[in-house]
């Protein structure tokens, strides 16, 4: 019987390490499960929740096998996955190609097929695999292949989550592997310099996106405002203003990265809750084709830097998703030419814009449009081709 296609568009879900780090436990997961549903983020395309490091023992088993924290998990795993599956989601798990994990745990490295059944008999579908400790004469590109072959072969349909941070040529290869999304950049963190920065290293690099096989620019720090455990993602001196999480989350959806929440939004405000639950940005991040978003500068004589671009991604219907990314500190006027995204004026064809932000129609357009965009903020438009 041929195997359920997961991985075909950009996965949704949420990951625990961004706001909880080491501090996680089987109660949190279940509130997070619960919520899920009555604060509508299933409804809304969310499905994947993923436990990530230090939810086991420091040691194996004397049997090699990997052992889930007792103390953290006391009803073990299976029963953890049986509770979420009972909520109609999907339950993710971590580990690493490594001896160990990043935080010092049991990685997987020469445990890959044992570790594979061990998350089948658990009922997990999602595996974040990291990339620390790897031993140093060894080919990550290897040990990559080495687990998709063992999830691909443990009995359970297992999404593969690479995350080797973009590094060693990755994305000469990761396709190949069998991993169904890969990380293509270092870690995130809880402010504009790193959404700027991890947006702007992967413009023209469109190419290297697509169904079954989906650029992962990290997950999303929405709604944080500095709210982590550890300095590194932003406790101390994080957090972002609502416009600039607002564009964070138009650059990962119209580029076609994966949707996973990192902040705890069981205490989200409205407005976080607006930015995660945008159907209409969410409905250009999920189509179908996954076609990369190719990028259009304007009049470069003007704007030389990456700061100012739009982004353009051809939809399955024949729609256009235009983004407006105003990324410098001052406000700026952004004019796209409709000739250089294959509409000539000749044609005698208009855009009909949507605003996916404002949820309404801005007008019917002739061979230009030019919003005024505030600094770090975007416009995301909808345009149906008409005559």
């Amino acid at each position: 019987m041929e195997k359920t296609q997961i991985g075909a568009i950009p996965p949704m879900g949420w990951n625990s390490w961004n706001t909880f780090t080491w501090d996680i436990n089987e109660q949190l997961i279940r509130d997070v499960a619960d919520r899920f549903i009555s604060e509508g983020y299933k409804d809304a395309g969310y499905e994947y929740i993923v436990i990530d490091d230090c939810w086991s023992l420091k040691q194996r088993d004397d049997k090699g096998t990997l052992v889930a924290d007792p103390v953290k998990f006391p009803s073990g795993m299976k029963a953890l996955a049986d509770y979420v599956h009972g909520k109609g989601l999907k339950f993710g798990m971590y580990s690493c190609v490594g001896t160990h994990t990043c935080a010092g745990y049991p990685g997987s490295f020469e445990h890959e097929f044992q570790d594979a059944e061990l998350l089948a008999k658990w009922g997990v579908d999602y595996l974040k695999y990291d990339y620390c400790f790897k031993p140093r004469q060894m080919s990550g590109e290897l040990l990559y292949k080495r687990m998709s072959l063992a999830l691909k072969n443990c009995g359970r349909d297992i999404l593969f989550s690479a995350c080797n941070w973009g590094e060693d040529n990755v994305y000469q290869w990761i396709r190949e592997s069998g991993a169904h999304m890969y990380r293509s950049t270092g870690d995130i963190q809880d402010n504009w310099d790193s959404i700027k920065n991890l947006a702007t290293s992967q413009l023209n690099k469109e190419c290297y996106t697509g169904s079954y096989c989906h650029n992962d620019m990290d997950m999303l720090v929405v709604g944080m405002y500095g709210g982590s455990n550890s300095d590194w993602i932003g406790s101390k001196i994080g957090g972002c203003s609502d416009n600039e999480y607002k564009t964070h989350f138009s650059l990962w959806s119209i580029m076609g990265s994966p949707l996973m929440i990192g902040c705890d939004f069981r205490n989200a405000n409205q407005i976080t809750k607006d930015i995660l639950m945008n159907r209409d940005i969410i409905a250009i991040n999920q189509d179908i084709e996954c076609r990369g978003a190719y990028r259009i500068k304007p009049e470069p004589q003007w704007f030389n830097s990456d700061d100012v671009f739009m982004s353009v991604k051809v939809l399955t219907n024949g729609d256009i998703a235009i983004g407006f990314f105003n990324l410098s500190d001052t406000q700026r006027e952004l004019s796209l030419q409709f000739w250089d995204i294959g509409i000539p004026y000749a044609s005698g064809i208009s855009l009909s814009m949507y605003d996916c932000w404002q949820h309404k129609e801005i007008g019917v357009f002739r061979e230009r449009f030019a919003p005024v965009v505030p600094a770090h903020d975007c416009v995301i438009v909808r345009a149906k081709l008409v005559k």
